[in-house]
């Protein structure tokens, strides 16, 4: 089974301090990538995430603060691994609400211009549960027939993601081999920004998809409540939902 490309893809998965997308940071990134003949790059960099890497994390992943004192920072290779990505489209397994939401806010971070949106994005666990309901090491035992015996490295995790889909795509009949497709099958749903902050209603327009304001246009909450958009930008919100934020604060602006 070989991937019907329309765009290179980029199979990556990420390492990181913990699971808070705006708070978090990556300690390693690994990255495969599918060229239109098929050949492959690879791409790998463990990262200084510049903060403590929590016990229990670092038990999980087996990457501790001194393995990586003297590794570079995200900012530091953030336009190698951005050059790497460009064009491609991106795979993952729990992607979509995970690690391109987390390499948008580093990207960000670094002040590295990459248009994330421009992109497919295919999560491999979406289409697994969709289907099965099951973890990655069971996916890989499920659709490969192998043992992922060094799960949570980034390496072995992304080459077990891009085996996976391969096998779904074999196992599927009604599985397109389209990323397009795929893209659409492994969402649940288009969001305006990466965390699900952000939804699209039923005219296109953005609204906000949480508290006590969800379900309602973000254009109509700034017009009702001026201070909402001061307290997205003081709160615990990823860079990027607040560069939603401001994006449609300026367009209506400009109106």
């Amino acid at each position: 089974m070989k991937l019907n490309l329309k765009n290179p893809i980029v199979f990556f998965d990420l390492e990181t301090t913990g699971i808070n997308v705006a708070k978090d940071r990556i300690v390693e990134i690994a990255a495969i990538k599918i060229n239109l003949d098929q050949s492959e790059e690879t791409l790998k960099y463990r990262i200084n995430p510049e903060m403590h890497i929590p016990k229990k994390t670092s038990e999980i992943h087996g990457i501790y603060d001194e393995d990586i004192k003297d590794s570079p920072t995200f900012k530091e290779v953030a336009k190698k691994v951005a050059k790497f990505i460009e064009g491609c489209d991106l795979g993952g397994y729990n992607s979509n609400k995970f690690d391109i939401p987390l390499i948008a806010e580093e990207f960000l971070r670094a002040d590295v211009d990459i248009d994330m949106k421009k992109r497919k994005f295919v999560d491999v666990q979406t289409i697994f549960h969709k289907k099965e309901k099951r973890t990655l090491e069971a996916a890989y035992k499920f659709f490969c027939d192998k043992e992922l015996t060094d799960a949570h490295s980034a390496e072995a995790d992304t080459r077990a993601t891009y085996e996976i889909l391969l096998a779904q795509l074999d196992r599927y009949e009604d599985l397109k081999n389209d990323i397009d497709y795929l893209a659409e099958f492994s969402s649940y749903g288009k969001t305006a920004d990466f965390a699900g902050r952000l939804a699209y209603d039923e005219d296109g327009d953005e609204c906000v998809n949480f508290g006590k304001h969800k379900g309602k246009k973000v254009t109509d909450i700034l017009k009702s409540d001026p201070g909402y958009y001061g307290w997205i930008m003081q709160g615990d919100f990823p860079l990027y939902t607040k560069k939603i934020f401001t994006e449609i604060k300026l367009r209506n602006f400009q109106m």
